[in-house]
């Protein structure tokens, strides 16, 4: 397929459209996942601390043959980290084997905890001495994000959230776009489902002839969100990447976005409530 084009960050950073999730993909059979991934043609390695697979996800590059410096590779640093966010790094950079990280996010703000502040300066120390490239959020709502840009004057390039037809996140994603961070979509399948079988999804397939999921990823990219989706099977792995060929209407953009519930999000992970340490 052809190379994957990359959008730009708020801090310059060049990043793929379109990337990885490897969220439960461990051991030997994650490490064949992820690397079938990047000889498919992705780019892009979203990680976490609390996936516990930071070092098949390095194990994998390594194996795919593909140069490191063509993979972008991020992680996200745990809620119990957030008073030690460069040493979460630094600790992330061994276990990987890696001189450095291209984008690293606090994964929660845990505002209960009252370090997300902390964390945030951490990885701006972190990125001033190298180990990172980008820095960014997940899970991060306006006033989380009024707080770490107050508090040290830098704004993170991406946000990663929540975001599907389900729960299209309009409000959090102009936020996100007045601030000039990139919004990155965790989920973006909505964890498939009946979402696949939505009529205005399913419509569009048809106009399109392409899959129900090749149809949302689009949408993502209509929206300017930038997905990360995640699958161990191969055939869906790269039928994921072929969302390029086509353009979806004003109308079915707006259709899909139409599919959007109150109760919209997975399981209860509003930022304001939720904690992962």
């Amino acid at each position: 397929m052809a190379e994957l084009p990359t959008r730009t960050l708020g801090d310059g950073t060049s990043v793929p459209v379109l990337g990885f999730g490897t969220y439960s993909l461990r051991g030997d059979d994650g490490v064949r996942a992820m690397a079938g991934a990047l000889e498919d043609g992705y780019r892009f390695l979203d990680t976490a601390v609390n996936y516990r697979n930071e070092r098949e996800v390095a194990e994998a590059v390594r194996a795919s043959g593909v140069e490191r410096g063509d993979v972008f590779i991020q992680t996200k640093i745990p809620g119990r980290d957030h008073g030690g966010a460069r040493r979460s790094l630094e600790t992330t950079l061994d276990v990987m084997d890696l001189d450095f990280i291209d984008s690293a996010l606090i994964h929660w703000p845990n505002p209960s905890q009252g370090a997300f502040v902390r964390a945030w300066e951490g990885l701006v120390e972190a990125k001033d001495a190298g180990l990172v490239r980008s820095i960014g959020v997940s899970n991060f709502k306006a006033p989380h994000l009024d707080a770490i840009i107050e508090a040290t004057g830098v704004t993170p390039a991406s946000n990663q959230i929540e975001l599907h037809p389900f729960f299209p996140q309009v409000e959090q994603r102009a936020d996100d776009e007045r601030r000039g961070i990139t919004t990155q979509s965790w989920a973006p399948l909505g964890r498939a489902g009946e979402l696949l079988t939505a009529e205005p999804v399913v419509t569009a397939a048809q106009a399109h002839d392409v899959t129900p999921a090749q149809v949302i990823l689009r949408w993502h990219l209509h929206l300017d969100a930038l997905p990360v989706p995640k699958s161990a099977d191969p055939q869906r792995r790269a039928g994921n990447l072929e969302v390029l060929g086509f353009d979806l209407s004003d109308a079915q953009v707006e259709a899909i976005t139409a599919l959007g519930r109150p109760d919209g999000r997975l399981f209860d992970a509003d930022p304001d409530t939720h904690e992962e340490m």
